[in-house]
């Protein structure tokens, strides 16, 4: 069965979502849609890109991505579509596939389906859910676009390494208040190398042992540990980590390795 997954920050409130499911079914009545999420926060490049870059490879291959974040019209913006690991990727070129894909695409092509003007300020439903759909139905790219290269770069903030410091910053906050840090675990595996640590954020807080799970430490006690995500997240076993701790996107964290 024909899978398109659907990344916006449409939210739920409006119409809008209704309408983009709506055209993709009108075009393929028997496509499985599925929501990785609606709720990004209006324009937020990065938060978009973080969620799908740890969801994506659990579908299967030949999956269609359709990106809907920051995708009104704009006449200096192209369309893309794009295959990636074996899946097919859609969306506007405003920086967010440079920050999902860690390689070059397999292939990629700048859409060249003819806008419908009715539906100009929402393309959306309109080039970007014709090319998915093409896509899901087994067309190629060459089909419906011509080939690009070059991605519009958008730079996620990196951790810094200061000798024995390791300073960091939160990128993500989920549905739990779990604290999602920009340090992956190869990086801290790497700089760590069996050496003890100290975690220290707001309020001069600090943690000092990895947990392998959240029910690690009792209810109410904080911890640290790599998530599904592979990065660094801080969490309260059953809390909320990012409202006891005063922790937000953009906070800075700092580990200290012993010498």
């Amino acid at each position: 069965m024909a899978i398109i997954t659907l990344t916006t920050d449409l939210g739920s409130k409006d119409f809008y979502q209704a309408a983009l499911k709506g055209s993709i079914l009108s075009l393929l009545p028997s496509v499985n849609i599925v929501d990785i999420t609606h709720d990004i926060p209006a324009f937020n490049i990065p938060q978009a890109a973080f969620v799908l870059k740890n969801s994506f490879h659990y579908f299967p291959r030949g999956t269609v991505h359709l990106i809907g974040i920051d995708s009104v019209f704009n006449e200096n913006t192209r369309y893309l579509a794009l295959k990636y690991k074996d899946h097919f990727f859609v969306g506007s070129d405003n920086g967010i596939f440079s920050l999902l894909f860690e390689e070059p695409p397999a292939a990629m092509v700048e859409l060249n389906i003819m806008q419908d003007l009715k539906f100009l300020h929402f393309p959306l439903s309109d080039i970007l859910s014709k090319a998915a759909v093409h896509l899901a139905s087994g067309g190629s790219l060459e089909e419906i676009g011509i080939p690009a290269d070059g991605l519009e770069e958008k730079m996620m903030l990196h951790p810094v390494i200061e000798k024995d410091i390791l300073r960091g910053s939160v990128i993500y906050i989920d549905s739990f208040q779990n604290v999602i840090t920009n340090i992956t675990k190869d990086l801290f595996t790497s700089l760590q190398d069996n050496r003890n640590f100290r975690l220290f954020f707001k309020r001069n807080e600090s943690i000092s042992q990895l947990s392998w799970h959240y029910n690690e430490v009792p209810e109410g006690e904080k911890l640290c540990m790599f998530g599904i995500s592979n990065h660094l997240e801080i969490a309260i076993n059953k809390g909320n980590a990012s409202g006891l701790l005063g922790l937000h996107i953009g906070d800075i964290v700092r580990i200290e390795f012993q010498s």
